[in-house]
């Protein structure tokens, strides 16, 4: 059996593995590439193999970095099926046709404006070519075999880490690989933590945060102190966040503290109408969370849902005090772009990042404290504040990697260690290999490993 790293390699966006034998090929993620321009332009390069020669993909979870390159894999001539949890294939019937359309219309603004050195500026794929790849999914319970064309048998479990999301045991010609996923955290407010895997004999896992130790400040406080300065010199408050997990995370909290009054009672805009549609589906999937029906209840009715265009351009007429949640979470595209032209130049204003920033992206030079951020082609300045809050991450820390590494009852025969800057992954390998004594290796990106 041969392992192939197609993405996810250096870098915490793309996730694609595919997994070889001389009976078919299986592709575990279908990621797209995200942050810094090399690695976007790997979105339009040819995929590394065939797309015909593909059998059956299975996600391990909804996010874009997951997920989001399926449309271009089925309009390259993939004629196969899409597996993954019935969790994840409710949210990627939201995410896909959205990411679909917020190509087309970043590629209809820069061509509108001159912004693009391409004529015409071409979406990667379009809404329709997302609608047509779902019609390939099909839901799989947790905890069930499931036989798939290439001779594999694919086996899910929650990983804690959004709604759906799951790590994977993929079993054939007598090898069984484990595949992480994205891991949640042990303590999570509202997910629940990852399900113990305990047998492998080689394991993929990730490391986002695989050099950081998370902060066990309670983001409550946080981010009641956050708001509560801004408000106090009438700011607005922009939160980029990504419209599954973070928005619905935010919103539980917005309301917790809006009932305690331990923040003054200020308007908050969800200015996302696919972070308002997850949010209705953790209604659906109580047992994958800790939330009752009124935290539910009070997360979906904190905010006012601002659904058009035109209701999103009129935020931005506004005044502060006010609190603005809205995709995207590492500020590469979407609404919330709109809103740091209007309100990043004021210093009385806030921008609070909750989520990782990649390198390349808007957040991560936000991130950085740059003083101006390239937005459609213009340079904005940036006078407000910008904090961040590593404490509201969805993924787990290394303790809490290490701490899921120990379920396992015995040394798997090698660790790939992926997803995660080049630091985060090899200060992860440092770890397990002193902790545990495994054998461990970062992948480059193309490398291919036969599992013997």
């Amino acid at each position: 059996m041969e392992l192939n790293f197609f993405g996810a390699t250096g870098t915490v966006t793309g996730s694609k593995y595919l997994l070889r034998t001389s009976n078919g090929n299986l592709l575990v993620d279908c990621g797209l590439f995200q942050g810094l321009k090399a690695l976007r332009e790997r979105n339009w390069r040819p995929f590394p193999v065939p797309v015909k020669s593909i059998d059956h993909v299975v996600l391990t979870h909804a996010h874009i970095d997951h997920s989001g390159y399926l449309p271009l894999l089925v309009k390259n001539g993939y004629r196969g099926r899409v597996s993954a949890s019935h969790g994840t294939c409710d949210l990627c019937k939201i995410l896909l046709p959205d990411a679909g359309h917020l190509q087309e219309e970043e590629a209809n603004y820069v061509g509108r404006y001159g912004y693009s050195k391409h004529h015409p500026p071409l979406p990667l794929y379009t809404e329709k070519d997302a609608r047509t790849a779902l019609v390939r999914f099909d839901g799989w319970d947790f905890h069930r075999p499931y036989h798939v064309a290439g001779g594999y048998t694919v086996t899910l479990r929650p990983a804690g880490h959004i709604l759906g999301a799951a790590t994977m045991t993929v079993e054939a010609q007598g090898l069984r690989i484990v595949f992480s996923g994205d891991l949640g955290r042990m303590n999570d407010p509202i997910m629940r933590e990852p399900e113990v895997v305990e047998t492998a004999d080689y394991l993929v896992v990730e490391s986002t945060y695989g050099n950081r130790r998370h902060d066990n400040t309670d983001p409550e406080a946080i981010l009641s102190q956050h708001i509560n300065r801004a408000a106090a010199r009438g700011g607005v408050v922009i939160v980029p966040a990504f419209a599954v997990g973070r928005a619905q995370m935010l919103l539980y909290l917005l309301a917790k503290l809006k009932s305690r009054r331990l923040i003054p009672d200020l308007p908050i805009f969800l200015n996302s109408p696919m972070a308002a549609n997850v949010t209705s589906l953790y209604h659906q999937y109580r047992y994958e969370h800790r939330l009752s029906e009124e935290d539910c209840e009070a997360a979906c009715s904190v905010a006012t849902i601002v659904n058009t265009a035109d209701e999103s351009r009129a935020l931005n007429l506004k005044s502060g005090p006010m609190v603005i949640v809205s995709a995207s979470g590492m500020a590469t595209g979407g609404r919330v772009l709109h809103h740091l032209k209007a309100f990043a130049p004021d210093p009385r204003n806030m921008i609070i990042l909750v989520g990782f920033q990649a390198a390349g992206t808007r957040g991560a030079t936000l991130a950085d404290g740059a003083d101006a951020v390239k937005i459609h082609g213009q340079y904005v300045p940036v006078r407000a504040e910008v904090v961040q809050m590593h404490n509201l991450s969805a993924h787990a820390d290394y303790t809490e990697i290490l701490r899921w590494l120990e379920g396992f009852r015995a040394p798997p025969r090698h660790v790939f260690v992926t997803h995660g800057e080049p630091a985060a992954a090899d200060e992860l390998r440092r770890r397990i290999v002193e902790r545990f004594g495994w054998k461990t290796s970062v992948p480059e990106y193309l490398e291919k490993v036969e599992l013997l």
